[in-house]
């Protein structure tokens, strides 16, 4: 099967197109490389260097014709979408219609479509969140998701596109960007090995679900061919991890000996999110197998062995 990757470049991106080729697919991948690194993209895979917004995207479709396109292009940095909405509505938004009006275009039988089961909710009503929880994000960066999720449905009923909505939960591990939502682990990481001060956002009881990487591209692949269509499926634990545990473990893991200082916290985000993930289960042949430690402890040695 042949399968554009938009973001293929990128933390999660990269992973999934690994995942993709190590299964046979065809896979293209399309990177800006604002965030992500060439040196991600597996060889297996073929890379262009374009920004989703760009008139060369459709020339990408019109050469290669992928089967499904694995939306994973993003502004993803909830801060920055505080300060400057229209941009991060630019990319989320308006990248994300154009990839999907070339779909509908060039007859791409699936998209899959990365949304954000961490900013999409708000500051919930009930924990776990649930596919059914009112959405009512609190930063741009979780509108500007949610209503790419509105134009897939459109899309649907107007065009007959298939679709597949995976909301992420906060993904850490190898490879990782510190700007992205679960950016934390990857900032302590770097801070803990140079043994600089880690300052944590406010008191440090923000919960977050945190779900190692490899998982969620299995999510991905499992999206292919399993589970139903036109569809929500939330990943994740479905229990909160505060930033204060997050900083325990990976003290201990990486032998850290200073103790965190403490800032203000930051605007925009949630206090405690976590979400329910039985639907994916389910339906999607899909849960969690790597523990956060296990996962924190291939972190740290990707980030040793980075340096």
């Amino acid at each position: 099967m042949k399968i554009l990757v938009t973001g293929g470049a990128g933390f999660i991106g990269s992973h999934v197109v690994d995942l993709l080729v190590e299964n046979g697919h065809e896979v293209v991948v399309v990177d800006n490389l604002s965030t992500g690194h060439r040196s991600n993209v597996n060889p297996g895979a073929k890379f262009y260097q374009v920004d989703i917004r760009s008139p060369e995207l459709e020339d990408i479709f019109a050469k290669e014709r992928p089967e499904v396109v694995d939306h994973h292009a993003a502004q993803m940095d909830v801060r920055f979408s505080v300060e400057d909405p229209l941009f991060d509505a630019d990319v989320n938004i308006l990248g994300s219609i154009k990839l999907i009006e070339l779909a509908r275009k060039f007859q791409v039988n699936k998209f899959i479509y990365i949304s954000t089961g961490g900013a999409v909710y708000g500051e919930p009503e009930y924990l776990p969140c649930d596919e059914a929880h009112p959405i009512q994000p609190i930063c741009p960066y979780g509108a500007s998701k949610h209503t790419v999720e509105h134009y897939l449905f459109m899309y649907k009923e107007l065009y007959d596109l298939d679709y597949v909505i995976l909301r992420y939960p906060n993904v850490y591990g190898p490879r990782q960007d510190p700007h992205g939502e679960a950016g934390v682990v990857a900032i302590f990481t770097g801070q803990m090995l140079q043994g600089a001060q880690v300052v944590i956002n406010g008191d440090g009881e923000q919960e977050r679900d945190f779900v190692y990487v490899g998982d969620c591209a299995q999510a991905n692949l499992l999206a292919l061919n399993s589970g139903e269509i036109n569809t929500v499926y939330n990943l994740g634990y479905g229990e909160g991890t505060t930033i204060n545990q997050i900083f325990t473990s990976l003290k201990s893991i990486t032998g850290y000996e200073l103790m965190a200082k403490h800032g203000p916290a930051k605007t925009g985000e949630t206090r405690r999110i976590y979400l329910e993930a039985s639907k994916a289960k389910n339906q999607l042949g899909w849960q969690p197998t790597v523990g956060l430690e296990a996962g924190l402890t291939k972190t740290v040695e990707f980030f040793k062995q980075a340096n």
